[in-house]
């Protein structure tokens, strides 16, 4: 098993990748028999060095695992999320991969048991394979106690209340940080939101394909034409 992840927190850098300055990579020491490398890019750098020129043809990749990720990445948050898209860089140079993300809660963290799941998704993907061009993207409950089971489920809706705060630096400049509260609409059945708020696993198929294929015909009768 070989790990390359960026040496630094990367939250919500959706799919970026470096282009304006060079990529450093320095080997970590880790377990015995892995082999883990920190990136001074983004996730999606990451995955693109590991499947290009960090792996071996004698360690060749069978699957990407992108996380466990800190906090969970549902709904429309996918968008947004480095955790997924590094999923999906993988997805789009054609390896199977999973993103995987462990709700917020009171430390302890149950770590081992997100990694546990993870790994069994794994284990079946690899097994039952998955459609071209899809990821899993999987969202664990906080508390391993109180997980119902596992359910497949859409994207939800995600939107944030109150996301932009106007603020004054002590030299009275203004300056605005981004935070917000999530909206979940937990209510509409068979969603990843509502999934995780039962305690259930959310496990999504997610695909890199975004076009709306019912506007394709509808867009025919539109004059778009320069003469």
């Amino acid at each position: 098993m070989s790990i390359v992840a960026p040496d630094r927190e990367r939250s919500a850098t959706s799919h970026a990748i470096t282009v304006y300055h060079p990529l450093r990579v320095h080997p970590v020491p880790f377990s015995e028999g892995i082999t883990a490398y920190a990136v001074d890019g983004t996730p999606a750098d990451c995955v693109r060095l590991a499947l290009e020129v960090l792996l071996t043809d004698e360690d060749p990749c069978d699957i990407v695992i992108s996380g466990i990720n800190d906090g969970v990445n549902l709904g429309t948050d996918v968008i947004y999320s480095g955790t997924v898209s590094a999923a999906m860089e993988a997805v789009v140079m054609g390896v199977p991969a999973l993103a995987v993300s462990l709700a917020e809660g009171c430390p302890p963290r149950p770590w081992q048991t997100a990694a546990e799941i993870a790994a069994r998704c794994a284990l079946q993907a690899l097994s039952k394979g998955l459609a071209d061009g899809t990821l899993l993207n999987v969202n664990i409950p906080s508390t391993p106690s109180s997980i119902q089971g596992v359910k497949i489920t859409r994207l939800s809706s995600r939107r944030y209340m109150n996301g932009i705060h106007r603020r004054v630096d002590p030299r009275g400049r203004v300056y605005y940080w981004r935070a917000g509260t999530p909206v979940d609409n937990e209510g509409q059945a068979g969603t990843d939101a509502q999934a995780l708020a039962s305690g259930y696993v959310s496990v999504t198929p997610v695909h890199y394909d975004m076009t709306h294929y019912a506007s394709l015909e509808r867009l025919q009768d539109w004059r778009l034409d320069l003469l």
